[in-house]
């Protein structure tokens, strides 16, 4: 039987989308082919549906980062049919073919067993945005970061990844800095948990001191450049800072004070090659984690035929939380 899928091809430096029907001859090798179920839509999806960033070297190619679904056939011994899982990272999407399609082949290695706890539309309202604010989370608690620390700031908040991280970090009891530049979005925050709402330009504005006041026990960065480098000053002694996006730039210009005189912990959460035990650990801790009532608010769900006009809203910041992707709609 033959299924859909949306296709992005090239000529003259130029991508275009189309929708195909394809069969399983089609697919690309693999070992485990699963009956997509949800998708989702990131900034890189909005990236890669324009054909910017360079992200897709080699068409056709069908995008999407993430997906859910359920294992139609498999040769490997590691799963098995009816199994649902979740697929994030290995540059699904970006190397090898994605989500924005009825069925999927890809590495056995790749999905990761959806836990209890998660139903498959669930999993695509956190996908790589969820995973890698999990990630973060992880990654701060292991250097040192408790509730009783003080403050933790999240820039880009009312983003997809900012918004779980604000939700986690509040059901695990901390008290949440919400970094936004849109004041439509202060209520919104407020409900997922936040305590306290930071002015985008606050942070936005470069700065001449190497050190800030020291207010923030921890962050979760998803910005980058100039943000980046003035929340980095300003974190507390021995805190941290999980660096998880660019959405506002690529360059970092800061100095090393943070670093030698506050022993502040520069990390760096790589959501797309982690391995796998650590996927693993983060999906359950979503599982186990997050208010899924706050997941559920933050999350809306589109049609299939939806997905170009989204990708063109995301890009120009215009979609708040998280944007699951029903391929069957």
């Amino acid at each position: 039987m033959s299924f859909k899928a949306l296709m992005l091809e090239e000529a003259d430096g130029k991508v275009t989308q189309a929708w195909k029907e394809l069969q399983d001859g089609d697919l690309p090798e693999g070992e485990v082919t699963i009956r997509v179920a949800y998708s989702d839509l990131n900034y890189k999806d909005g990236l890669i549906l324009k054909g910017l960033a360079r992200l897709v070297r080699n068409y056709p190619h069908i995008p999407g980062i993430d997906l859910s679904g359920t294992v139609e056939a498999s040769t490997s011994p590691d799963w098995k049919e009816g199994d649902e899982v979740v697929v994030t990272g290995w540059a699904v999407g970006e190397r090898h073919w994605g989500g924005y399609t009825q069925k999927e082949r890809l590495k056995a290695s790749m999905p990761v067993k959806l836990p209890d706890g998660i139903d498959l539309k669930r999993a695509m309202a956190l996908g790589t945005a969820g995973f890698t604010a999990m990630l973060a989370i992880i990654t701060l608690e292991r250097h040192g970061l408790t509730p009783d620390k003080g403050e933790v700031l999240v820039t880009g908040a009312a983003g997809g990844l900012g918004s779980v991280a604000v939700a986690l970090l509040a059901k695990l009891g901390y008290q949440v800095a919400a970094s936004t530049g849109r004041q439509e979005t202060h209520d919104y925050l407020k409900d997922l948990g936040a305590a306290t709402i930071v002015d985008r330009a606050e942070l936005s504005e470069p700065s001449n001191r190497p050190l800030e006041g020291a207010r923030w026990a921890g962050a979760v960065d998803t910005v980058g450049d100039v943000t980046l480098a003035r929340a980095f000053a300003s974190i507390e002694t021995h805190g941290s800072i999980a660096v998880c996006g660019n959405a506002g730039g690529n360059d970092l210009v800061t100095t090393v004070l943070p670093l030698i005189l506050r022993g502040v912990n520069l990390l760096g959460i790589d959501s797309n090659f982690c391995p796998t035990d650590l996927r693993t650990e983060a999906w359950s801790r979503l599982a186990s984690d997050m208010p899924m009532d706050k997941l559920d608010a933050m999350s809306h769900v589109i049609p299939f035929a939806d997905v170009p006009g989204e990708g063109e809203a995301i890009l120009k910041g215009q979609v708040r939380g998280r944007c699951v992707v029903d391929v069957n709609a």
